[in-house]
């Protein structure tokens, strides 16, 4: 079978997240930068430089997490990744798939609140849930390849 990819689906609640998560460590790393700088009699550099070590570090891995979200179909797993994170899931392991509002909790590498459950038997918190663009079509791709859906 040829592979297929799937790309994330993205909504205004998860983009807004982001940003306000990205704001918040900008304020908590940059504004003791601009202090030391601007205020203090002699100016610690080593300290401002992690300072703003950190806040790309910080930035640059929540940034790779929610750009980098992809669903791929191989021919004997389903492959997910969202930045660092990754998982090889065995179609013959996977026992279901359904619609999820609960995005808040377990293991989930997704964008969006319009999510799937796929639940399989490996698994460390034994799901997984994710947020594809098409998500009919993902279901349906995953049907034909999966022998226990």
């Amino acid at each position: 079978m040829i592979c297929m990819t799937f790309n994330t689906k993205r909504d205004r609640f998860f983009t807004v997240s982001i940003m306000i998560s990205l704001l918040v460590i900008a304020v908590a790393t940059l504004w003791p930068v601009v202090y030391e700088v601007g205020y203090a009699a002699q100016t610690d550099w080593i300290a401002v430089w992690i300072m703003i070590g950190l806040f790309i570090l910080s930035v640059g891995f929540i940034l790779w997490a929610w750009f980098d979200i992809e669903y791929t179909f191989h021919n004997d797993y389903l492959f997910v990744r969202g930045g660092p994170f990754r998982s090889k899931i065995p179609y013959k392991q996977i026992t279901r798939v359904i619609e999820t509002n609960g995005i808040f909790v377990g293991y989930r590498i997704l964008s969006s609140k319009d999510a799937l459950e796929i639940q399989y038997k490996t698994g460390l918190l034994g799901s997984v849930i994710i947020s594809p663009e098409h998500k009919e079509q993902f279901v349906e791709e995953l049907r034909k390849r999966s022998p226990l859906l």
